[in-house]
């Protein structure tokens, strides 16, 4: 849905500057790009004092300013207009506690028919919890979905939920197929004949 490298970098480069300690190597974006805010942040800091003091600054700061620096995929909005309401359409995130403030600073409030972050169920992606869940609200198989994603935590959810990958952007991910553009979702979907 995002580009949100820049974000996160800057978000987890404050935390680290707040509390006196070198800004985030490429190896940390990475991980931290991927996981939920508590699993980066107890990557990041081993101490339990300088986590526990990183927590609790993560709490005061907040998200809300970095959300801007997050880039809209472009094709998005005009993918989720042909879709629905035909298609039902979910977010499954590792975010926690940002993702309504993400969807009201970028139009998306209303553009899915649910929405399931972390916080939702007991375990987050590279568990397939959050797939299940989407599964479990529309009352269909794994068969019966495709789930769109971009790093090896969405790749690994896919596998062990059973639904069908559709790598975004990341030829090195194991999928039933790849798009560079969102725009191409409705294609195959259309070509598979779910649409």
């Amino acid at each position: 849905m995002f580009d949100t490298t820049g974000a996160n970098a800057a978000y987890y480069n404050r935390i680290l500057q707040h509390l006196g300690r070198p800004q985030l190597t490429p190896d940390q974006l990475a991980y931290c790009h991927m996981h939920t805010v508590d699993n980066a942040l107890r990557f990041l800091f081993e101490d339990d004092g300088q986590l526990t003091a990183a927590l609790a600054f993560r709490r005061e700061m907040g998200y809300r300013d970095f959300i801007p620096m997050m880039t809209i995929e472009p094709h998005l909005k005009p993918l989720l207009r042909r879709l629905r309401p035909a298609t039902k359409t979910a977010v499954g995130t590792n975010r926690s506690d940002t993702m309504e403030d993400v969807m009201e600073v970028h139009g998306l409030t209303d553009a899915f028919d649910l929405v399931v972050t972390s916080r939702d169920v007991p375990s987050p992606k590279p568990a397939p919890d959050i797939l299940n869940r989407v599964l479990d609200h529309f009352r269909i198989g794994a068969a019966e979905a495709i789930y769109i994603g971009d790093s090896s935590l969405d790749e690994q959810a896919a596998q062990a939920a059973g639904i069908p990958l559709v790598a975004y952007r990341n030829p090195a991910l194991q999928a039933w197929r790849h798009v560079e553009r969102l725009d191409a979702v409705h294609d195959l979907l259309e070509a598979a004949g779910t649409n």
